[in-house]
């Protein structure tokens, strides 16, 4: 640890440790043997393509727009529907209490960035992006990890300069960089597991553990989803 270190503030050092562990784990393995590969591939089939009866995000922009009279209405309406769904599912993986939270949480939060994915791949092609390009796929999981995205790209060698990731996305990046920030957001998800279910431990009692896991959950999709308005601003039609 350097000088520098010991000045900065510790929840920032802690979030720089952990996206240096997170580019790390990422550089390890090969995506075709890494569980962080796996999963990130398994959230954009699931949330951004859509599989057997999910919804692909495309579908569901396209749905909201057929119900609303302006793009960003439909923006809207598909942030909406998503903060609900994220909410629901998490009073569903708190109201057993601890009994039923082993199993359930692991299914929770691979759901919630299924929903997610699907969230922001839609606000993004609703605000005219490809969704099916390579490098606006990883722009749309690095928004799950909201502003620990610069940490990533800066430690990848990419540094944002503040702008938004589809700018970044814009820039041709190689598919051994894009597989790499891929890895990196997974495995910050994957970690997210067990600090969710650290911060679930004091409300493991039925009902009312149900109540405090969809809120939480309603709050961080909205987050993610005001995100992802910054980050995918409208192109021009």
């Amino acid at each position: 640890m350097g000088a520098i270190d010991l000045i900065r503030p510790k929840k920032e050092r802690k979030q720089i440790e952990t996206t240096a562990a997170a580019l790390q784990a990422a550089q390890t393995s090969n995506e075709t043997d890494s569980r962080f590969g796996k999963l990130v591939l398994l959230l954009l089939r699931f949330g951004l393509d859509g599989k057997g009866p999910l919804h692909s995000a495309k579908d569901v922009a396209e749905d909201a727009l057929t119900k609303s009279k302006t793009r960003e209405a439909a923006i809207g309406r598909v942030a909406r529907r998503a903060v609900a769904g994220g909410a629901a599912g998490g009073f569903a993986t708190g109201v057993g209490g601890f009994v039923t939270m082993p199993v359930a949480m692991p299914a929770n939060v691979f759901e919630f960035y299924v929903q997610a994915v699907r969230m922001v791949g839609a606000i993004a092609y609703l605000r005219g992006y490809n969704i099916s390009e390579p490098e606006i796929r990883t722009a749309i999981l690095l928004t799950l990890i909201g502003s620990n995205s610069e940490d990533v790209l800066a430690k990848a060698g990419i540094p944002t300069g503040g702008g938004q990731l589809a700018t970044m996305a814009t820039r041709g990046l190689p598919p051994s960089v894009l597989i790499l920030l891929n890895k990196a957001v997974g495995f910050r998800i994957a970690r997210g597991v067990a600090e969710r279910m650290f911060t679930r431990l004091g409300r493991g009692i039925p009902l009312a553990g149900g109540v405090f896991a969809g809120g939480l959950d309603g709050v961080m999709m909205k987050k993610i989803a005001d995100q992802a308005m910054k980050e995918f601003p409208a192109r021009t039609w």
